[in-house]
């Protein structure tokens, strides 16, 4: 064993433990972390050892490189790419873009689930082992698709072990398992130690060197290889930090080669390729002679690929050259850098190549930023853009590119650098349009950062009013970002009332427009008033309008009782994000349509859609949109499961609290617990939340005309009924009409919320309103009518899965003398959400791994979740699957 991992049998048996399971095919990863000469270089190479059955392959993060879309990812895919052609054609597309074979703009999560199939085709054959060190200085993209990969591999023979040196993180790999490394003990010190120095050590000097190195292998190896026992012995003093003692070690030694060698190293620790091609064409520029590698060679190897003898040794030999050096160094491999099939990293080099500002540079970088976001790499044109504005001299375009630059540290969730990047852009000469843009961008910055007492509108609004004379079309967009924000966190009042503030539209007025004056027209003259603007734009779902501001459409939707629009506005959003690969708004539309589906009845599909938005969440290590989980929980009425979700949520706050109460309200309904019903649709009035306190309304009329609190159920079918009649829509009227007959106890009532209701989808509000009519009849002692309403209630509410109310219409049935037919067990009740994605899609036709590409799981992973769902239902093959109900 390598002398370096003495005191290292447990990290040893943890990394070889990750490599036995992926080998018997539970792949797994596991990052390692500690600081520079800990260890974690050693137990990769010993993992490397370990794995002699299994194909390695290894890549290394460069900090010089950080700003190149994707870069680690190709180098570590480069030796399998021949295995592209048996990819699905949206993922083969999405690695050709990221690898620079194809044009686009490549979701990182799509390319990691491209990667995930790229590495099963590879495992075919025999295991895989991906080692990755220095993944703190992972390039943001390559992260992001690395982390991906690393928690769908749990089926696949794929191991994957990252090494990141402290204090730095890798925000994309911290949910990963982690293995900390510490500093070793004092006896496996000594024992390194000694193993080290085979010559006899004073007793005194051994002490001193246990005392700095603090447990750091690196350290007990470098200190007296670089100092000597002497200088130990007369009084070396070391700098107080390991790190920097191991890196002076290393600075030291290089003191002692020749300055062509010095000057070697520098171009090599300069160039994150590894090229020897490029390397030597470049050190032949600086006047370099090859026989300088055999001086150079105790820090590095030069051979089919340049690798220093530990990231340390290359991190030392950058920083010791002077900057003259670098600066040589960088300009010579610019030289040699193909500005056609190199644009990006010759334009890198040249940017460090610089002494000082320089447009064209600058102006070069700015065209490398637009390369790179086209192939999906925002934290590189991020970079670029930064870079470009530090070489530029001139205000103007100084405050453009800071901007810019600002808005991709943004995107990529760089929050800090992007403040900091709006406050150097703001000691700049701007004009208005600038500074709108550096509202908007804080605006942007306090919604993700949500700290404090910063509200996202005021920023919004106030670049708003910034643009009014100037852009007034831009003006009136800011205000309805202004509004769409407001919905999401709340507080759209006083947002729409700014907005009537804004300027005239123009003639003739965009649909834009139109969805602004109705949003001020509804909160100043009412639904009434409003309809007449907004009911044309929200029945038009496939208007562009709601392509930039879906939140918005999809609650005017609810709030116009348009099932159409909702559907339709949420499904554009679906097809839009799937087109795209975007795994932004893929998740986004997919809770929408859920909504929508559970609206209707359909709580099958509605499951499935959440089961894929939550299968998205978990790949990308984002948090699942809870809201559609909180409709469909509402509508099955499983009350313990209910409790339980609505519980977690409350506790965790915020905006989503609403919806519980709402579903709440639901829930007790079906329940026959008109108390709490009353109670939670109270709250969710109260609050007059954009279409949230729409739907709650028909609860409330329920559970109050259920308390005998008579006055409030007649408020509040005024109101409803005024929103309803406005929308105009069959839904809304339908619900009206049955909220009326309860407070009226008019039979006219009842029968014209069927026959609205009868003409549309949504089954589940037809079955209530069946439900109440048959309840309504019972009480007057029309029994075989009455039957005749229940028995359709519960037949439709039990086929929905509709638990609560489905068991309130058995209930009545009996009160009338008939026994509803005992509700069988549907196959859908046994299993997760999840499963029944799963089943649902195999009952399909769809075979494993069109499932798997669908979920990004792997296939051998689906086929464990159908091994679990024939256990739970008793099946023993596919075909079985699509006679079962609730499946199909």
């Amino acid at each position: 064993m390598d002398i370096s991992l003495v005191g290292r049998d447990e990290e040893i048996g943890r990394v070889r433990a990750l490599i036995d399971a992926a080998r018997q095919g539970r792949g797994g990863a596991l990052v390692l972390r500690g600081e520079p000469g800990i260890g974690k270089t050693a137990l990769l190479d010993d993992a490397a050892g370990a794995a002699g059955d299994f194909l390695v392959m290894r890549v290394s993060g460069a900090e010089f490189e950080m700003e190149l879309p994707f870069a680690v990812l190709h180098q570590l895919c480069g030796p399998i790419l021949a295995g592209l052609t048996a990819l699905p054609p949206p993922h083969r597309k999405a690695l050709e873009i990221a690898f620079g074979l194809d044009a686009g703009t490549p979701d990182p999560f799509l390319v990691g689930a491209a990667t995930l199939g790229l590495l099963v085709e590879t495992v075919r054959e025999r295991p895989l082992l991906c080692l990755v060190d220095d993944a703190q200085w992972l390039d943001h993209a390559s992260a992001r698709a690395l982390a991906f990969l690393a928690r769908r591999v749990a089926a696949e023979r794929v191991a994957l072990v990252f090494a990141v040196r402290e204090p730095y993180r890798s925000p994309e790999l911290d949910e990963l398992p982690g293995l900390a490394l510490r500093g070793l003990g004092e006896t496996d010190a000594r024992a390194l130690l000694a193993a080290a120095i085979r010559a006899p050590l004073d007793e005194r000097v051994r002490d001193r060197i246990l005392a700095e190195a603090r447990g750091n292998p690196l350290a007990l190896l470098e200190l007296p290889r670089s100092a000597g026992l002497a200088g130990m012995a007369g009084g070396f003093a070391l700098p107080p930090s390991t790190p920097s003692v191991i890196e002076q070690s290393f600075r030291a030694r290089l003191e002692l080669l020749s300055p062509q060698a010095r000057l070697l190293l520098t171009v090599a620790a300069a160039d994150p390729v590894g090229d020897p091609g490029s390397l030597w064409r470049a050190a032949g520029l600086l006047g370099v002679e090859r026989a300088a590698a055999t001086e150079a060679a105790a820090l590095a190897e030069f051979g089919a690929r340049i690798r220093f003898s530990h990231p340390l040794a290359r991190s030392a030999a950058y920083r010791a050259a002077s900057p003259e050096d670098r600066r040589r160094a960088h300009e010579a491999l610019a030289a040699v850098t193909d500005p056609v099939t190199d644009p990006d990293r010759l334009a890198w080099h040249r940017a460090e190549a610089s002494a000082g500002p320089d447009e064209e540079v600058a102006a070069e970088l700015e065209r490398s930023a637009a390369r790179a976001q086209a192939r999906g790499g925002l934290a590189a044109a991020a970079a670029f853009l930064e870079r470009s504005a530090a070489l530029t001299l001139t205000p103007g375009p100084r405050a453009e590119r800071l901007l810019a630059a600002a808005q991709a540290k943004l995107s990529v969730g760089e929050f800090d650098v992007a403040a900091e990047l709006l406050a150097a852009a703001e000691t700049a000469p701007l004009d208005q349009r600038q500074q709108a843009r550096i509202d908007l961008l804080r605006g942007r910055l306090s919604f993700v950062r949500r700290r404090g007492d910063e509200r996202p509108t005021t920023y919004l609004l106030r670049a708003a009013a910034r643009l009014a004379g100037t852009d007034p079309a831009w003006s009136r967009a800011c205000y309805l970002d202004a509004m769409e924000t407001g919905i999401l966190i709340g507080g759209l009042g006083p947002v729409v009332e700014a907005a009537r503030l804004a300027p005239p539209a123009a003639d003739p007025p965009s649909s834009a427009d139109a969805v602004l004056d109705g949003l001020v027209g509804l909160a100043t003259e009412g639904h009434r008033a409003a309809s007449a603007v907004l009911r044309p734009i929200v029945g038009k779902a496939a208007d562009e309008v709601w392509a930039r501001w879906p939140s918005m459409g999809f609650m005017l939707a609810v709030e116009l009782w348009d099932h159409d629009a909702l559907h339709g506005i949420a499904a554009r959003i679906v097809a839009a994000g799937r087109e795209s690969g975007s795994f932004h708004m893929l998740p986004i539309g997919l809770a929408m349509l859920a909504t929508a589906a559970v609206h209707a009845g359909d709580l099958g599909a509605a499951a499935e859609m959440i089961s894929e938005e939550e299968a998205i969440a978990e790949a990308t290590g984002a948090a699942p949109l809870v809201y559609p989980r909180i409709h469909l929980a509402a509508m099955r009425g499983r009350r313990e499961e209910a409790a339980e979700l609505f519980e977690n949520v409350l506790a965790a706050g915020g905006r989503m609290s609403l919806s519980v109460q709402w579903a709440t309200a639901v829930l007790g309904n079906g329940l026959a617990d008109y108390p709490a019903a009353l109670e939670a649709a109270r709250r969710a009035v109260e609050h007059g939340d954009l279409g949230l306190s729409g739907l709650a309304l028909p609860e409330l009329v329920e559970a109050a005309v259920r308390c005998g609190e008579t006055e409030l159920a007649a408020s509040a079918l005024r109101t409803l009924t005024e929103r309803t009649r406005a929308g105009a829509r069959a839904w809304g009227l339908g619900v009206g009409a049955y909220a009326r007959a309860l407070v009226t106890d008019d039979e006219d009532a009842y029968r014209e919320a069927v026959e609205h209701l009868d003409g549309t989808p949504m089954a589940i509000y037809r079955a209530r309103a069946h439900l109440l009519y048959g309840e309504w009849l019972r009480r007057r002692g029309r029994r075989r009518e009455a039957r005749e309403r229940l028995r359709t209630a519960h037949e439709l509410l039990s086929g929905l899965g509709a638990r609560a109310f489905a068991d309130r219409a058995a209930a009545e049935l009996r009160a009338t003398g008939e026994r509803a037919r005992s509700r069988s067990a549907q196959a859908a009740d046994q299993l997760t959400l999840q499963e029944l994605h799963i089943a649902r899609l195999v009952a399909g036709g769809a075979s494993s791994k069109e499932v798997a590409a669908k979920l990004f799981l792997s296939p051998r992973t689906v086929d464990a979740h159908l091994r679990n769902i024939f256990r739970k239902l008793g099946l023993t093959s596919r075909r079985q699957l699509r006679d079962l109900p609730g499946i199909r």
